[in-house]
């Protein structure tokens, strides 16, 4: 087993690494605050992993909330069905909110633990690759609005995550490609020997090798927690985590939430991002040949829709959250291993950066 520390103070938690964790009781019962636990988790994981998590709650009061699963349904009207279950089951705010299932689930769950009673607890038991290394941690939690992704929410951080690799058995190749963009994304944001090391063992970790695949999740998870120990609430360098996201969330949110897989948008982002960099001459050309490779031997596309038009791109991601003061703020890239986080690209030269991938004029 590996296992980590994310450093926040007061607020500090570990991350747990290794195959069966959930049935290591030992571990993480003890960040249950109370008798009262309420587990969320959706329609597809439910079946395969609900009852294992239960056998082990065998001395708590335990309820559950089965949402429908996908990208679509991470709306305001959705966490109603959190709310309604916590209060129809008299949950105080000794209540620990456990969130069993991929990124959407544990948004949510974080969002309705942050706001039940103005907190209450929770912690993170992420089922896919992309929740294990991104979602499951650092506290951001929220849900989508029809006019962007992630609008609505809070930092709330839980009291542990536990990522049982064994809970990956059942997840689709598309989802498993979808999180090694994740992963991939934190060897070219900070860590150039990382990404040296997914080079060279990609056919391992898409044959699921279990070394390789806890190895890359913990080697994912350390550098995230420095980044979020650094800057929890994102008013700086926190900020370069998001890699890809403002071209891939301007996807997701014209393709309707589901129909592109995060982790899928965030690939083809990341290339728009590293493209734009080269066209800024602040990034070599061959870093962005090799980083489109490493992608497409994941799976992952390297090309937006051909559907959306540049106009309708450079609105949707003037929406982000990391625009100020009218200014678009995107992620890049200086070197291998090198983010930096600018407001000088610009709208022009976005605008041929997306032409050049094939988006409409």
């Amino acid at each position: 087993m590996k296992n980590l520390e994310l450093d926040l103070g007061e607020r500090s938690y570990p991350i747990f690494i290794a195959r069966d964790v959930l049935g290591q009781p030992n571990l993480w019962v003890q960040y249950i605050a109370g008798r009262q636990v309420c587990i969320v988790t959706n329609s597809t994981v439910a079946p395969l992993y609900l009852a294992a998590l239960k056998a082990q709650l065998s001395d708590k009061s335990v309820c559950e909330v089965v949402l429908p699963d996908g990208e679509a349904h991470k709306n305001l009207a959705t966490l109603e069905q959190i709310f309604d279950t916590l209060l129809e089951k008299n949950h105080n705010r000794g209540t620990t909110l456990i969130a069993l299932g991929g990124g959407v689930v544990g948004d949510m769950c974080g969002f309705a633990a942050a706001c039940y009673q103005r907190g209450v607890q929770f912690i993170q038991i992420p089922s896919t690759l992309l929740s294990m290394v991104d979602s499951s941690v650092g506290g951001k939690t929220g849900v989508n609005h029809p006019l962007g992704k992630n609008m609505i929410g809070a930092f709330h951080q839980p009291n542990c995550v536990l990522a049982d690799l064994s809970l990956l058995d059942t997840l689709p190749g598309r989802e498993f490609s979808a999180g090694m963009a994740e992963i991939i994304k934190y060897g070219l944001i900070c860590d150039a020997p990382f990404f040296e090391w997914l080079e060279a063992n990609i056919a391992g970790l898409m044959r699921r090798d279990t070394d390789l695949l806890e190895e890359a999740v913990y080697r994912s998870c350390v550098n995230k927690a420095l980044v979020v120990a650094e800057d929890e609430r994102e008013g700086g360098r926190r900020a370069i985590l998001n890699l890809g996201h403002t071209f891939g969330h301007a996807i997701e949110t014209a393709e309707g939430y589901g129909n592109w897989l995060h982790g899928e948008a965030v690939s083809a982002g990341m290339v728009l991002a590293l493209s734009l960099s080269v066209e800024l001459e602040w990034l070599s050309s061959e870093i962005l040949t090799r980083a489109k490779s490493l992608l497409q031997q994941a799976g992952l596309p390297v090309a937006p829709p051909n559907n959306m038009d540049v106009d309708q791109f450079l609105q949707l991601m003037g929406r982000d959250k990391k625009v100020l003061d009218g200014r678009l703020r995107l992620v890049l890239l200086t070197g291998l291993g090198e983010a930096v986080v600018s407001s000088q690209a610009p709208e022009d030269v976005i605008a041929q950066v997306l032409r050049d991938a094939g988006v409409r004029a």
